[in-house]
């Protein structure tokens, strides 16, 4: 039969090593699996979307800015 201190040793690295499995090398592993799944899906939607083509120009009124993106001023010299 093992001594007492080893069985306690034993118990303690057995504990370690179980906290070290659920609460670190499980969630990488999950999160590196999801990670690399998002990526295929976002690779996949890239591909099947056909792009605008460049010939179309974009449409943007030439007068005024919309209220908000631009103030105009002007510079007070003394």
């Amino acid at each position: 039969m093992m001594p007492l201190s080893e069985i306690f040793f034993l118990a303690i690295v057995l504990y370690l090593l179980y906290r070290f499995i659920f609460n670190f090398l499980l969630p990488v592993v999950r999160t590196t699996r999801q990670v690399r799944q998002q990526f295929r899906n976002m690779q996949q939607q890239g591909f099947e979307q056909p792009s605008q083509p460049q010939s179309q120009p974009q449409s943007r009124p030439s007068s005024k800015p919309p209220v908000g993106d631009y103030i105009d001023f002007e510079e007070i010299k003394e």
